[in-house]
């Protein structure tokens, strides 16, 4: 239940970054397509559609996206000593402090606290606004994207209880948030993930499906249509919309992954420090086989790292070093410097504990064949015994390992290339 909620209608995260203009236009709007007419909401006090605010924070957003937080932040605190009782600002830091986790696949959780403490303040302005006003469609907009933040967090953390509440809260605001779709392509972001992802979850777990009776019917298609609306016309939620976009589309269920490298392209372009989009991009051209765009995008993580820049840390240096590893030992043969990245893979996975599988499981797999290659049988032994004890037994990683150690004997001379080499002369 919490997998649905907490994936679905719950990730009705917020705000994101206009795209290169310096404000968009305004949705024009059809009355017959719209659940309520403009004329019928008073949206005079509403920061979310106030073009003054937009260009005001226009900068801001961008260097959210961009990794340049002191600086988003600055304007956000500014805003908020105008509006003291509105929940965007609080809101804005919030979705500040959370782009701060992201980088480590939320496994850090030094922002925990300030994360929360941001939300709670989003939560309690908002709720006085719809207290006052229940047809305050803004109110509910950020109700539903706090509660599925907090759903969000409180769930990568295994809190089950807490993640289960705010994600019902969240679905509570987010139904009552798409009367004003039309008002705003913001609204309808919420909407559109909830859309794809409860049919997707329906697909993928039926046991889910009688929990499913409870929500609203998704519509796959139809969500996927939203996010592009929004991805085009959204000034806070558009570059939100676009990293979902790619996500989805790099996927196993779509499998679209040239979709989802141009998509990656262009964030990396508009916000080039921005380290998830960076890592997004680089394992997209590696799966797409351009070496070229993947080499040069891992080099800059890796100097983006070394210079200390927010967001970079070992969960992209990992990444980077792997396929730098790859590049050098299937491009160049070049195997001095593969197996450097290699090894230097392995040290950014143990830095950050993710050692179970994935880079660091192929690192050791590479770096065995490698010492094979250079008749290093007591290195080889030392990286396919770790890829055996860590394998899945089917795989052909562990296949691979066991034969080498089968053919190999711990008693086996070493005989390292170099050496054959010399004593030749």
């Amino acid at each position: 239940m919490v997998s649905l909620l907490t994936i679905g209608a719950a990730q009705a995260q917020g705000l994101g970054s206009p795209g290169p203009d310096s404000v968009r236009l305004m949705q024009q709007v059809a009355l017959d397509s719209v659940l309520v007419a403009p004329v019928a909401v008073d949206t005079k006090e509403w920061l979310l559609l106030n073009k003054d605010i937009q260009t005001e924070l226009d900068g801001a957003v961008h260097n959210l996206y961009n990794f340049k937080f002191d600086k988003a932040e600055r304007q956000f605190r500014s805003l908020r000593r105008r509006y003291p009782e509105h929940p965007m600002p609080y809101f804005l830091m919030g979705l500040s402090t959370w782009w701060k986790i992201m980088p480590s696949n939320t496994h850090n959780e030094q922002y925990d606290q300030t994360f929360y403490a941001y939300l709670d303040t989003a939560i309690v302005k908002a709720q006085r606004m719809y207290d006052a006003d229940e047809h305050n469609y803004e109110a509910s907009f950020f109700l539903a994207a706090a509660y599925g933040f907090d759903a969000r967090l409180h769930a990568e953390r295994k809190d089950w209880r807490k993640a289960t509440v705010s994600s019902k809260r969240s679905l509570t605001y987010l139904k009552k948030s798409r009367e004003a779709n039309g008002l705003s392509p913001e609204f309808a972001f919420g909407e559109g993930l909830f859309n794809y992802y409860s049919v997707w979850i329906a697909e993928e777990y039926p046991f889910l499906r009688p929990i499913l009776l409870f929500f609203p019917k998704g519509d796959k298609q139809k969500g996927l249509a939203q996010l592009q609306t929004v991805a085009r016309q959204g000034f806070y939620t558009g570059t939100e919309a676009r990293f979902f976009q790619m996500r989805i589309m790099a996927s196993e269920r779509e499998n679209k992954t040239e979709e989802a490298i141009l998509t990656s392209r262009d964030l990396v372009r508009e916000f080039p420090d921005n380290a998830c989009f960076a890592r997004s991009f680089a394992n997209h051209a590696f799966i797409e086989g351009q070496m070229a765009e993947c080499e040069q995008a891992s080099r800059d993580i890796l100097t983006k790292l070394g210079q200390g820049l927010p967001g970079y840390e070992g969960f992209s240096g990992r990444v980077a070093a792997y396929y730098l590893g790859y590049v050098m030992q299937n491009r160049y043969r070049d195997y001095a410097k593969a197996k450097d990245f290699y090894q230097r893979c392995l040290v950014f996975c143990e830095s950050v504990q993710q050692t179970k599988g994935g880079y660091y499981l192929f690192s050791l797999s590479n770096l065995g064949r490698l010492a094979a290659a250079n008749r290093d049988v007591t290195e080889a032994r030392r990286y396919f015994e770790q890829v055996l004890g860590q394998a899945e037994r089917k795989s052909e990683l562990y296949k691979e390992a066991r034969t080498y150690l089968s053919k190999h004997p711990a008693t086996a001379a070493i005989i390292p290339a170099s050496h054959l080499a010399l004593s030749s002369l």
